[in-house]
């Protein structure tokens, strides 16, 4: 039976209808969950009630989780009728329970039972699941269980009486929050797809989802069998070199050739892996090894394992003075490169000068069988070494040997022949080869509010300090200002946001110094974990605390006896979970979502990527006296990023390799990056090398199509300083599927980050600090990892430099911004061709079109977008056909100057000679000069409208208000539609009734005085 239970803790409620008919109310909340029902206690005389009582419901079937749902219902206890009237409900679904450790305290409003139902007021609710074996219905005093209700009536008030506060279970829950491990978040669960080594590392996650597994494979099932019509391509001539353009491909991939984004079926039976293409590959997996012979003088054995297959050879790892080794690895052959039609598996002994030879089992490749998922692994087998002369009397070796595909569950953590060198230089690479699956971790923003200090005691006790606060968590150090005041209390009631990463294992250490000069004395410190700091979801004050400061250094242990109180730091402290922290890039964020997972919503769709090939590479390095790339490529979306397997020696790699993310908002991004591996060798195994940039592909989600198959090649575009350079293609696969499309259209009507961000808004300065260190961490987490990913991987795909000055974006931005007006600017210029009669015809019509609008004001804004409905329609046969890529013309990079891009690359600080910088800094003051000419004339014209009628010229003053009195008095007794078609076709005059100079207001307008006349 389950020990999965459903923990409520009823905290509060705040401003609720007032039903006793004395302007207050008796409060209590009934939960509803499971066919079971619990009271609190009733609140007399209270519309703020307090409770703080914890419940505990059994949960029957964990898989239905999802489906159930959890009703809070406040009621006021009448007691003179012996009834309870409806004060409002809060219901949460299945989907939005979390772990204990992750649950926080929200306040819900309370919600209507019908519309002729009056409530108002919020109820403060923490819910989370909890697998705690000491919590059982017999051992702890759990209030009674009902079934639900088929009266209104309120149950005895000693059988229903909620178990508040028992300190047993409350500090067993606090104590086991941080060991316990399962995870039963529905809505983020991820996908059984390819990914088997993440159900490797997590068993027990597999287990307790798979019900949920199986609806995600059944939606995406349905998903893939949609085929969507195929389409001419109409796209408009590029504006940028044809080699630098996205190319449509079809290729034969699991499920068929996609044609036109459409799968044509094959008559070959589909697999999980039907956006890749299907490669066999030979697995052997050698298990184990008994009753070995001894082969030294010393009677002991130190025996390996030696796959070969042609010139293809696997070793695996050697055991020291072992009969019976126990291996259990597995080695993975891919069948294109094959060329031997011989498997042989050689058992040898260890030596210092030459390994001896104990025993080999050989296979024909042509009668080894096939294995395809979901079929169950092959059992191995004791196959009888063989001797130089052929005799059976060795020992035995325990092998599995069968051909299958990519998406054998071996294939993740197998050793690959495509991804390490040929027999001659053949050395075990190892981790830094596989494909893997990394979670970045949960980032919480840390606000510190650092209040007051209380009773400092200094050094010097005739003056009063000059003191400030340091905070710090790990490499984080904010500073609060520095003040003196005339007491020993000093007040600053300052904010420090810091970001910190789930588990918290770095403290948050404050210190009070005292500036002495150039000198800063430390007079206490204190350290506070930061798991002990609160959560919040929300806006709500988190009570203040007091903490002691402690002294570094005793200076006096008598006077320090003789002091009565010790220095105090008043502080509020709490982990902001209704922010999204951001770690990457505004523009291309890959996730929205706030970091309490109580606040995610469910998902709208499914992202499944294919990752092909890369073509046309460019030699990274040089072996052998040939340039080669050992190329490998990482996608990353939300938390979840993956690294495909390196293929070694190849300037074609294949991967064929399938991920799959879930979707919380379209206006998102998916990055994928293609990465030189610069750990393999000798050079690289002390782990100096960075691994070195080709490319990456930004794919935002809202551009696709929902159940299309994009399938193009990529070219992989990198500005270096010598200019932008092609460094390959890369050949992907994207789908996106859509689980639910009212949800994805409410989508598009919600704001795009957590509401936190509005509510308390942060500063562009502190979001640009806290990404910067958002990104550092996340990057020291990953780069951990095994394969560890590498620090400047995690920079370039986030994008840590794109904030930094560049003259070339700038140039980029500034036409982007005149590409933007550019509809403007052409509808400006079409009506002074209307005014300058160039098309008489056209300016007829016109003249017809504004008399009609302006008799029928009514028909203006249907006739507007009516327009726009048609622009929209005649568009649509224009529609692009693909993501949008990487644009050389946009990003300005063809044409920019060599110094500009050496000033690009330059570091920051910069660290070039100071001619060069003096520059450079001249060329920037001369644009920042003409933007504050712009500037200066937007701001005279601003001023001039203020002049109209602030009497600073009096005469220009004058004649505008007696210009405005008489325009009154004529709009009031003129019909506007007079008014308007006289300055219509005043304004459209024929040109033979215009004068070359500027006209009466305009030369009114350009006399009014403005403010740079004050200006020094």
């Amino acid at each position: 039976m389950s020990n999965l239970k459903l923990g409520v803790e009823v905290v509060s409620a705040h401003n609720v209808m007032p039903k006793d008919g004395q302007g207050s109310s008796n409060s209590f909340v009934e939960l509803h969950f499971d066919h079971q029902r619990f009271r609190t206690t009733v609140k007399e005389k209270d519309l703020n009630p307090v409770w703080n009582e914890h419940f505990y419901f059994n949960i029957s079937d964990p898989q239905s989780l999802p489906n159930l749902t959890l009703e809070a219902y406040v009621y006021c206890d009448n007691k003179a009728t012996n009834t309870k009237s409806f004060l409002g409900r809060v219901c949460l679904t299945g989907t939005s329970f979390v772990p204990y450790a992750d649950a926080v305290i929200l306040h819900y409003p309370l919600e209507k039972r019908s519309i002729f139902s009056r409530v108002k007021g919020e109820l403060g609710l923490k819910v989370y699941l909890t697998d705690d074996p000491m919590l059982r219905s017999s051992n702890n005093p759990f209030p009674a269980v009902d079934s639900f209700p088929g009266s209104d009536r309120l149950p005895n008030q000693t059988e229903s009486q909620a178990h508040v506060g028992n300190p047993t279970t409350t500090s067993h829950l606090n104590d086991k929050a941080e060991s316990r491990h399962t995870f039963y978040h529905l809505p983020n669960q991820q996908h059984q797809q390819p990914q088997q080594q993440q159900q490797q590392h997590h068993p027990s996650h597999h287990s307790s989802m798979g019900m949920s597994h199986e609806q995600v494979q059944h939606l995406a099932s349905e998903m893939k069998s949609e085929q969507p019509k195929i389409v001419r391509m109409y796209s408009a001539s590029s504006q940028q070199p044809a080699d630098y353009t996205i190319k449509e491909t079809s290729p034969f991939l699991g499920g068929g050739q996609i044609v036109g984004g459409r799968v044509m079926r094959s008559d070959k039976p589909s697999s999980t892996y039907d956006l890749v293409e299907q490669m066999q590959y030979l697995f052997v997996r050698v298990v184990k090894a008994r009753d070995l012979p001894t082969m030294d003088l010393s009677g002991s054995l130190d025996p390996y394992v030696e796959v070969r297959v042609g010139n293809y050879k696997g070793i695996t790892r050697h055991f020291e003075k072992n009969q019976n080794p126990v291996w259990n690895e597995v080695y993975a052959f891919s069948r294109d490169r094959m060329q031997a039609s011989i498997l042989e598996v050689v058992v040898k002994d260890k030596d210092l000068i030459k390994d001896d030879f104990v025993g080999i089992v050989r296979f024909d490749l042509n009668e080894i069988p096939m294995r395809v998922p979901p079929d169950s692994p092959l059992a191995p087998q004791w196959y009888r070494l063989e001797d130089k002369k052929g005799d059976k009397n060795n020992g035995e070796l325990m092998l599995a040997v069968w051909i299958g595909t990519q998406a054998d569950e071996a294939f993740p953590d197998a050793w690959h022949s495509d991804a390490a060198a040929t027999a001659d230089g053949s050395t075990n690479l190892g981790a830094h080869i596989r494909s893997k699956v990394y979670h970045a971790p949960r980032l919480w923003y840390v606000r510190v509010n650092v209040i007051e200090a209380q009773d400092l005691i200094v050094g010097e006790k005739n003056r009063f300090p000059n003191v400030y606060v340091k905070a710090q968590i790990g490499n984080q150090v904010l500073k609060t200002k520095t003040i003196q005041p005339q007491n020993f209390n000093p007040l600053w009631n300052e904010d420090l946001l810091f970001v910190a990463a789930e588990p918290f294992d770095d403290h948050l250490i404050l210190s009070v110094e005292d500036r002495l000069g150039t000198k800063d004395e430390v007079i206490g410190r204190v350290a506070i974990p930061l798991s002990s700091i609160d959560k919040r979801a929300d806006d709500r004050l988190i009570p203040t605390r007091w903490f002691n400061l402690e002294k570094l250094v005793l200076i006096d242990v008598d006077q320090l006896k003789k002091d009565k109180f010790s220095s105090r730091l008043h502080l509020r402290l709490c982990l902001d979970g209704g922010y999204h922290v951001l770690d990457e890039s505004t523009h291309y964020s890959s996730d929205l979502r706030p970091t309490a997972k109580q606040l995610w919503k469910p998902s709208i769709g499914i992202l499944e990527l294919g990752i092909l090939s890369a073509e046309g590479l460019h030699p990274m390095k040089t072996r052998d006296e040939k340039g080669t790339s050992d190329t490998y490529c990482v996608a990353k979306y939300g938390h979840k990023w993956v690294r495909t397997r390196t293929i070694v020696n190849s300037m074609t790699p294949k991967f064929n390799e399938q991920y799959t993310w879930e979707v919380f908002d379209p206006a998102t991004v998916l990055t994928v990056g293609v990465f030189d591996n610069c750990q393999i060798g000798e050079k690289g195994q002390n782990g100096s090398h960075k691994d070195l940039k080709i490319g990456k592909v930004r794919i935002r989600l809202s551009t696709l199509e929902t159940g299309r198959v994009y399938t193009h090649s990529y070219p992989l575009l990198v500005l270096h300083p010598s200019g932008v350079k092609k460094m390959g293609e890369l050949h992907l696969a994207i789908r996106f599927s859509c689980t639910s499309l009212m949800n994805m259209m409410y989508i598009y009507s919600r704001p795009l980050l957590p509401k936190m961000h509005y509510i308390r808004p942060l500063t562009v300065v502190q979001l640009d600090s806290l990404r910067y260190q958002a990104v550092s961490i996340v990057a020291a987490r990953l780069s951990r990892s095994e394969p560890p990913l590498r620090r400047e991987v995690v920079e370039y795909m986030s994008d840590v430099d794109s904030h930094l000055w560049s003259m070339r974006r700038s140039k980029a931005n500034f036409f982007r911004l005149m590409s933007v007006f550019s509809g403007v600017f052409s509808v400006g210029k079409w009506f002074g061709d209307v005014c300058a009669w160039k098309n008489p015809v056209t300016t007829i019509l016109v003249h017809v079109l504004f008399v009609m609008l302006v008799c029928f004001p009514e028909l203006i804004l249907p006739t507007v977008f009516l327009y726009m409905f048609l622009i929209g329609i005649w568009n649509y046969r224009y529609r692009p056909r693909y993501p949008p890529h990487m644009n050389t013309r946009i990003s300005h990079a063809e044409a920019v100057h060599p110094d500009e891009l050496d000033e690009e690359f330059d570091t920051f600080p910069t660290s070039r000679n100071p001619e060069l910088v003096r520059m450079r800094y001249d060329r920037l003051r001369s644009v920042a000069g003409r933007i504050q000419t712009v500037v200066g004339d937007v701001a005279s014209q601003g001023e001039r409208i203020q002049a109209l009628l602030s009497w600073r010229d009096p005469r220009a003053t004058a004649i505008f208000v007696i210009f405005c009195l008489m325009s009154a008095l004529v709009l009031y007794v003129t019909p506007f539609q007079v008014v308007a078609v006289i300055a219509g076709f005043f304004l459209m005059r024929h040109p033979r009734f215009r004068h070359r100079l500027p006209s009466v207001p305009v030369n009114f307008f350009r006399r009014l005085p403005a403010r740079t006349d004050s200006m020094l």
